[in-house]
């Protein structure tokens, strides 16, 4: 089964689900405020879709770790996520806007299966000496969603209008089911697993991410790292408007980081093995913190120059925290783990982009200097858990006195 299924078809459904949610955030906010005419409501929406993965995260990792074919189970993930963006959209101008709130939540729980849920399934498709090229390259499918994802949002509805937008978004989704549905078998059985409770799996996820500590440095660092991109996703707008000379130019500074992250990544699939992914995870945290003082000069091309640093930065961290994932999760707890820390990622993203929005209208470079900070002490904080061999010297040194 794992030879007749290909890492190019793997990839392409990656692509396709991924630049489908990238594209439904930016189409459905398009959408709700063209309907309502409210920035609120449209904030309100992309925020309840986004939020919610945090709670769905767990438990749709638990679910699928729990079936012998998770393929299946991601693929009626995919296709329920890609019903709820159309009721969304049938519902924005019918029914109370609160109910289409909580018809956004209700969806957004099932948004990490596009990413982590997803990605768990890699070491399933491609084995071994393969597996460090297979990630960057399943790194790069992110990129290549958030670059293309908000392009096509905000072309299809300027030609189109923007609940055209919603529809594309979810029929990309839907490209993906058959990628999705003939994944690989699990090897074996999961009966033993699904034999005990959901909550103690989901305990048990969590020792997993805390009790290694190459999992929990990389779970903590890439987390805050997340905090200071959702800073910086908030200053984007009033960067285009006093740095570029249009508040719609902001976008042309996301394409920049997406670019650079490819382009990153691209070079990272070639040297797979070339610096060890922990190594990685907190010097691109640095990158990102230089970059992100840098753009608080606020010159355009020193601007430019920053994001596509900050790119550099973030695309590497990616492919690196899933590098580590794969190295350190169980597989029977695969699933759950990569689910968790998407969700803890997004989490980290939009308290990020809720704090970073009034300080910004405060003071643009002071918000910039302040999501600097934030990633410099995302590395520092790699450092502060302590590596299991300094963990083990700790112990020894313990037992000798």
């Amino acid at each position: 089964m794992g030879k007749r299924y290909s890492l190019r078809f793997y990839l392409v459904g990656a692509v396709a689900a991924r630049a489908g949610d990238e594209m439904s955030g930016p189409a459905l906010m398009l959408t709700a405020f063209a309907v309502t005419g409210s920035t609120i409501a449209a904030s309100s929406l992309l925020a309840a879709i986004t939020i919610s993965a945090a709670v769905g995260g767990p438990v749709l990792g638990v679910l699928l770790d729990r079936r012998d074919r998770p393929g299946r189970l991601l693929a009626g993930a995919l296709f329920l996520y890609a019903v709820g963006l159309g009721m969304i959209l049938g519902g924005l101008d019918r029914w109370p806007f609160a109910v289409t709130i909580l018809i956004a939540a209700v969806t957004g729980l099932l948004g990490p299966a596009l990413s982590g849920g997803w990605t768990a399934q890699l070491p399933r498709v491609v084995e071994g000496d393969h597996l460090p090229r297979a990630n960057a390259l399943d790194a790069m499918t992110f990129n290549m969603a958030s670059l293309a994802g908000p392009a096509l949002a905000g072309g299809v509805a300027e030609a189109l209008g923007a609940p055209t937008a919603v529809v594309v978004s979810a029929v990309l989704i839907a490209l993906a089911l058959p990628a999705a549905w003939m994944l690989p078998a699990r090897p074996g059985r999961v009966l033993a697993v699904q034999t005990t409770s959901l909550t103690r799996d989901l305990v048990a996820g969590v020792r997993v991410i805390l009790g290694r500590p190459s999992l929990a440095r990389a779970t903590l660092t890439s987390t805050v790292s997340c905090i200071a991109q959702g800073m910086l996703m908030a200053c984007i707008p009033l960067l285009g408007e006093r740095v570029l000379g249009g508040a719609s130019r902001g976008a042309m500074l996301l394409s920049c980081v997406a670019i650079a992250a490819l382009v990153a990544n691209a070079v990272l699939a070639g040297f797979p093995r070339s610096v060890a992914p922990d190594t990685i995870i907190w010097a691109s945290s640095l990158v990102q913190a230089a970059a992100l003082a840098l753009a608080a000069w606020a010159q355009p091309v020193v601007l430019i120059v920053a994001v596509l640093i900050v790119g550099i930065g973030e695309g590497p961290q990616l492919a690196a925290l899933f590098a580590v994932r794969h190295r350190e999760a169980p597989d029977h707890l695969r699933g759950q783990i990569f689910t968790t820390g998407a969700s803890l990622k997004i989490t980290g993203f939009a308290l990020g982009a809720a704090v970073a929005g009034p300080a910004a209208a405060w003071s643009l470079p002071a918000t910039l200097a302040l999501a600097a900070s934030v990633a410099a002490v995302a590395a520092l904080i790699f450092f502060v858990i302590p590596s299991g061999a300094n963990r083990q010297l700790v112990r020894g040194q313990h037992m000798s006195t």
